[in-house]
């Protein structure tokens, strides 16, 4: 994976009628799914440049714990960078790092190793898909860490012209259902307890988090 940019260009001096643009780095587990995603919703975040961080890092740097290491390294480069630029704090740069539970290790390190640091996590139990199928409806019950369980429950899973590509998020899949994905997300979410690990709560998500602080995005 390739060293950030230093200097001035790091921060994104990308301006809109006048005004900088706060920049967000993500790290995404997922080579397409995620990515796509991204790139569907950050067309409503007009004031934010999203950025994906590890674009071309190969499977090897995309394990949670891998992709907060590269993620903190980030974060210190960009920290620096706006203090030593007197940037204004709502233009400070954020970095943030999406992956899912899977059957990874170290999950709850990565977690307090981003914490600590000040990068964002948005995490997904058993996978992103979970959040996709926020969109089309409520979730209930456990998938028992199995991703393709999740996969199985998409609406579009069994329609010919997206079964072909289920890693690709495309706009009808998710045009118009944040709101409900968000409230869902909350209500599936409020099922644990707040005594239950991170890495047990299954099914769990809070991708709207990034949504929301990340890019700005209450609507999609």
């Amino acid at each position: 994976m390739g060293k950030p940019k230093k200097g001035k260009d790091s921060l994104g001096p990308a301006k809109q009628r006048g005004r900088r643009k706060r920049v967000v780095h993500v790290f995404t587990e997922g080579l397409v799914t995620e990515p796509s995603y991204i790139q569907i919703i950050k067309e409503h975040a007009p004031t934010v440049e999203v950025r994906i961080a590890n674009q071309s890092a190969p499977g090897s740097q995309r394990k949670p714990l891998r992709l907060v290491e590269a993620a903190v390294r980030l974060m210190e480069e960009e920290t620096r960078q706006a203090k030593r630029s007197g940037l204004a704090a709502e233009y400070l740069p954020q970095v943030w790092c999406l992956f899912d539970r899977d059957e990874h290790e170290g999950i709850e390190t990565a977690i307090k190793q981003a914490r600590d640091a000040g990068v964002q996590v948005a995490f997904s139990h058993p996978c992103f898909e979970v959040w996709r199928l926020l969109h089309h409806k409520p979730v209930t019950g456990t998938f028992g860490g199995v991703c393709g369980q999740v996969v199985a429950r998409l609406p579009f899973a069994r329609d010919p012209k997206d079964a072909a590509n289920l890693k690709l998020v495309l706009p009808h899949q998710i045009t118009g259902g944040y709101p409900q994905a968000k409230e869902r997300a909350l209500r599936m979410n409020a099922e644990h307890g707040e005594h239950v690990p991170l890495v047990k709560r299954d099914p769990y998500t809070n991708v709207h988090e990034f949504v929301e602080r990340g890019l700005g995005i209450t609507k999609y």
